[in-house]
């Protein structure tokens, strides 16, 4: 099996570095194709795979195309590889808001799998919602799931539609998360403590917590009310998350995102 990563960005290494880290692909069957031939000549020098600038020299050998460029590159790209590209290979795409409809109209191909990762995939902690056409045969979406397996947790949908609420929780959630943290950090500071020190409470902070959901099978409600002794101090912040509408704004803040996915596919 013979794979094409269009776009040599965050995602597109982070895809090239967990397939070759699990030896599921090997190096002569990784293909990058990069904006420049300066950007491909870069990578060949710290990444192993095979690196091309120019599409009409690798997009007809690949089995399986992952599309991870931006989605407003997308239809550049479209107009680049539309003579190039065949209807039994099989289109993964990770451009965020662009719907399977648009990529078959655009390329003229029925067989594709549109997935919505996250920044955690970088370490193997990432979480991936995709769905599929009905082209796909099951064979190859497992082999699909198996490759963006290597870069954590995935979940299929059968609505297409949830690729876009994906996008909003799982795609942007860890901005909100480092939102947060900054938040917290600025408040340590500010409380004494150096930034070193700020960094080491509120991170270990983030993960203690996080591994504590993970490991128990208990509610958020129900771990914030063991931490939030009445009249106590966290019931103290509580309450002024409450008065400020701090779970409304979250909430809003994430429907703005599931919104402006939506845009995007337009």
């Amino acid at each position: 099996m013979k794979i094409l990563i269009i776009g040599g960005g965050n995602m597109g290494l982070t895809y090239a570095q967990s397939f070759l880290r699990s030896r599921i692909v090997k190096p002569d069957q990784l293909m990058i194709l990069c904006r420049t031939f300066e950007k491909a000549n870069q990578l060949s020098q710290v990444q192993e795979g095979l690196f091309f600038s120019d599409p009409r020299l690798c997009a007809a050998e690949a089995d399986l195309v992952i599309l991870a460029v931006k989605p407003q590159d997308a239809a550049v790209l479209f107009a680049q590889i539309r003579d190039l590209v065949d209807p039994s290979q099989v289109f993964l795409s990770i451009m965020a808001g662009i719907q399977t409809g648009a990529v078959s109209e655009a390329l003229g191909v029925e067989k594709i799998v549109r997935a919505m990762p996250n920044l955690p995939a970088q370490i193997g902690a990432g979480v991936t919602v995709f769905t599929s056409t009905e082209a796909v045969t099951r064979i190859e979406l497992v082999m699909v799931q198996n490759l963006i397996n290597t870069t954590g947790k995935t979940l299929y949908v059968e609505q297409e539609a949830m690729l876009d609420a994906a996008t909003a929780i799982s795609g942007s959630g860890p901005a909100y998360v480092y939102f947060f943290m900054n938040a917290m950090i600025q408040a340590a500071r500010q409380m004494g403590f150096s930034d070193s020190e700020a960094e080491l409470l509120v991170g270990q902070t983030f993960t203690g917590a996080v591994d504590l959901y993970n490991k128990a099978d208990q509610s958020c409600e129900s771990w914030i009310k063991k931490v939030a002794s009445k009249g106590g101090t966290t019931e103290a912040a509580l309450r002024v998350f409450e008065e400020t509408a701090l779970h409304e704004d979250i909430v809003a803040g994430a429907q703005a995102a599931l919104d402006r996915a939506r845009e995007l596919g337009k």
